[in-house]
């Protein structure tokens, strides 16, 4: 399973300086770390993505690339805020999946910010067990 590049609007800000003000701010990515365990039936990814709800995360299988991507929205108490140390981000990750996964029964849980994704192996690639015939 190998990464894919992240897009940052902050890397592709930093290449190009203009003296206009921005009227709207640009969305930022960060990659969200991951752990990736190998188990009896195929892979386990683990991605810490806190503040995130289930209806602002967008978990996709597009040609053979598992997209992971995610929209935070800042809980105010009803008014602008004046100061903040902390900001919610946005997440964005993609993997590129062999052809050793099942990539129709992939599953994922999202439990207490964790994304817990299921990436089963293909029939094709468990191993098999062969009988020896004696004579």
């Amino acid at each position: 399973m190998a990464e894919k590049t992240v897009p940052t609007a902050a890397k592709e800000r930093a290449t190009t300086t203009t003296n206009r003000e921005e009227t709207r701010s640009q969305e930022r990515y960060v990659t969200p770390p991951v752990d990736i365990y190998e188990n009896g039936d195929g892979l386990v990814v683990k991605a810490d993505l806190p503040g995130v709800a289930k209806e602002n995360l967008d978990v996709r299988v597009e040609n053979g690339l598992l997209t992971i991507q995610t929209k935070t929205a800042q809980v105010t108490a009803g008014g602008a805020p004046i100061y903040r140390e902390y900001e919610l981000v946005n997440f964005f990750r993609q993997f590129e999946l062999s052809d050793k996964v099942d990539q129709q029964k992939i599953s994922a849980d999202l439990n207490h910010g964790v994304l817990t994704l299921k990436l089963p192996r293909a029939e094709e690639a468990k191993p098999k067990r062969i009988d020896v015939n004696v004579a």
